[in-house]
């Protein structure tokens, strides 16, 4: 009887939450069927090739799925993935969440563009430009127009990682607007306003700043600290977000370094200090965070995808990004989720207000 009152709480506020088909929950089958529910809709799953397996479909008509991140192999043309996204957002409308997909990809500009067109300036082109505000909100429509024309309503742009040395990780491939944090901060809010004002959801990365990353130290291969100071965390790497921020950027993605200023720990992604401290008191965001890629190259020592989920969720990720292009990553990320909420390892309380985030995010887009 103990066990049946847990769980039918953690369900009352796992629904209060966000939208959930409201399963019966007379037994324990009913809970967990609810709380898989819940566990999907903070999970953005990816798949390989050109079109959605049956087995994504699926999950979405389910309500099982927040949403599907894009990459190259899976866009042939505007019209082929325009396609994909109407099938998606067909089975989406079958789901008891009928808030839309967050349907998203990489769209930064320069090299880093999943679709065809714009923006066509690199950050750095844009920095370096005659006049960079300009360009700056120019990328930001154009990215927006972009997106929003083949159905997509998030862009994991733009960066404001503020570049330290000519050459380092971010300048090698045009990444960073400027080695300037007001230039970034400036150019990275303008880019945000733009892009928003076209119906697509900001995502400002990778807090709290890869600026002094060297060209050798990424993140998607191998594990990194940084021993950048607190001193210069909050007045260089951190200080473009409170600008982007203040305009409204709907999305933070956490990075997956170590901050030992921070939390000498555990990286950005998986620490309760980076995320609930430093992003959400000290800068004072309120919007959804998310993950950079689960699979990486960073997370070596932190085990399989299930455990690294349930880390990212219990550090304040709101949205874990499963973009190994395999659609079982994503459900072992969503089971992993659901299993440590019925356990109790997660926090119900915080696993709703989470899923209000993410919902209201979804209910705010088209």
């Amino acid at each position: 009887m103990h066990r049946r009152r847990l769980m039918t709480g953690l369900v009352g506020l796992v629904l209060a939450g966000g939208v959930i088909s409201g399963t019966a929950v007379a037994d324990d089958q009913g809970v967990l069927a609810v709380a898989r529910e819940a566990a999907g809709q903070r999970v953005i799953y990816s798949y390989p090739g050109l079109t959605p397996p049956d087995s994504l479909l699926a999950r979405i008509r389910a309500g099982e799925a927040a949403g599907v991140i894009f990459f190259g192999e899976n866009i042939s043309s505007l019209t082929q993935i325009h396609d994909v996204i109407t099938k998606l957002r067909a089975a989406g409308a079958q789901s008891p969440n009928r808030n839309p997909l967050l349907l998203m990809t990489d769209q930064e500009g320069g090299v880093v563009r999943r679709l065809p067109g714009e923006p066509a300036l690199s950050h750095k082109d844009i920095g370096a430009s005659a006049d960079p505000g300009a360009a700056a909100t120019n990328a930001g429509r154009g990215a927006g127009k972009n997106l929003a024309g083949v159905g997509m309503n998030v862009n994991l742009a733009p960066v404001l990682d503020v570049f330290h040395a000519p050459g380092d990780l971010m300048d090698q491939y045009e990444r960073s607007f400027s080695s300037s944090a007001s230039v970034v901060a400036d150019l990275g809010a303008a880019y945000v306003t733009a892009q928003q004002a076209e119906g697509v959801a900001a995502t400002v990365k990778h807090f709290p700043g890869l600026g002094k990353a060297n060209a050798a130290d990424n993140t998607d291969t191998k594990p990194l600290t940084l021993t950048t100071s607190l001193t210069t965390l909050r007045t260089v790497d951190e200080a473009p977000y409170q600008q982007s921020i203040a305009a409204g950027a709907k999305l933070v993605m956490l990075s997956w370094a170590v901050y030992s200023s921070l939390d000498p720990d555990r990286p950005a992604g998986l620490s309760p200090t980076v995320v609930g401290q430093e992003l959400r008191s000290v800068l004072g965001f309120t919007g959804v965070t998310i993950t950079d890629a689960l699979e990486a190259g960073a997370l070596r020592d932190y085990g399989s995808t299930a455990n690294r989920a349930v880390l990212a969720a219990a550090a304040g990720a709101d949205l874990i990004l499963a973009s190994a292009r395999d659609v079982g990553q994503g459900d072992a990320a969503g089971d992993a989720l659901a299993d440590a909420l019925t356990a109790g390892t997660l926090d119900s309380g915080a696993f709703g207000e989470a899923l209000a985030r993410v919902n209201a995010l979804r209910a705010s887009l088209s």
